[in-house]
């Protein structure tokens, strides 16, 4: 897979995620974040057992099965996974989609930054201003007018330091475990078992709530999980953490737009810059790496 085709499907992978925010807090009303988390992921990692069955019998093939560091390392990100979904879901129980998809973005100007500090890898000089440009237009996109900061924007805020780290490990342990469909599944499963054993001890749960959320339940975990975090994992193997974090970044877009679809939304003026300022630092992550220097 080219760079560019790798930025495509994440491209798709933010399509979707944006649209999940919507059904992340449609689920929210009927049960609790942990409750939610921990269901949507196990049902991510169901959809996902097929594919590593046929990558489990290629591995045994070539003699390249996992070894016992390399459950450590899917452990770990499961644990990222957790973290940073647990956090987010609870953010968005007490506060506003809009507010939710900007706060997030913050993650992305954290990646190329652990990633010159934890890996010593210096990303081109686009990624820096682009995340920045991100960020800021996330910012305008929401309104330019967070009415305060309150607890739950204060969870989302804290969400963006192991979603950061996410993107910056998971597509280097696909690649040297040359297995992303284990690697997906595995901290799918590791994230839906912590996060529902939190849920049985600390949370109720009831019938009826489940029923409620299911199909908040079906989509964030088929589409969002099953599907994207998938896709993420495989087009990570193929492109710079720093850039996957400004393609990723395009999830304010797509929310924005089902929010303007699904729930009558409206994007003013500002928020229009802001578009413009998301689009323009994802074309320039793609095209200025490749540009030849005079």
């Amino acid at each position: 897979m080219s760079r560019i085709s790798a930025n495509l499907l994440l491209s798709l992978v933010a399509l979707i995620w944006g649209s999940a925010f919507v059904a992340q807090s449609v689920g929210m009303a009927h049960i609790s974040p942990m409750t939610f988390t921990g269901l949507r992921f196990l049902i991510g990692a169901l959809i996902v057992v097929p594919l590593i069955w046929l990558e489990w019998r290629g591995l045994r093939r070539h003699g390249k099965l996992p070894q016992v560091s390399d459950a450590y390392k899917i452990a770990g990100l499961g644990s990222l996974l957790t973290l940073g979904a647990a956090m987010q879901q609870v953010g968005i129980a007490s506060t506003s989609v809009t507010n939710a998809g900007f706060l997030t973005a913050l993650y992305i100007p954290l990646v190329p930054l652990l990633g010159w500090i934890l890996l010593r890898h210096i990303p081109h000089w686009s990624a820096w201003p682009g995340g920045l440009a991100c960020v800021v237009g996330a910012y305008l996109l929401s309104g330019a007018n967070l009415s305060g900061i309150g607890a739950g924007d204060l969870w989302v805020i804290a969400s963006a330091l192991p979603w950061a780290l996410h993107v910056l490990l998971v597509g280097r342990v696909a690649d040297g475990m040359h297995a992303p469909f284990l690697v997906a599944g595995g901290q799918f499963a590791v994230c839906g078992v912590m996060a529902l054993a939190w849920a049985l001890a600390f949370e109720t749960i009831q019938t009826q709530g489940l029923w409620a959320a299911a199909g908040a339940l079906v989509y964030t975990g088929v589409f969002s999980v099953g599907v994207a975090f998938t896709a993420q994992v495989v087009a990570q193997r193929y492109t710079h953490a720093a850039d996957a974090a400004i393609v990723l970044s395009s999830e304010t877009l797509f929310a924005a737009l089902f929010g303007y679809l699904l729930m009558g939304d409206r994007v003013s003026a500002v928020g229009l810059v802001g578009c413009g300022l998301i689009l323009m630092s994802l074309v320039g992550v793609q095209l200025l790496p490749i540009l030849k220097r005079p």
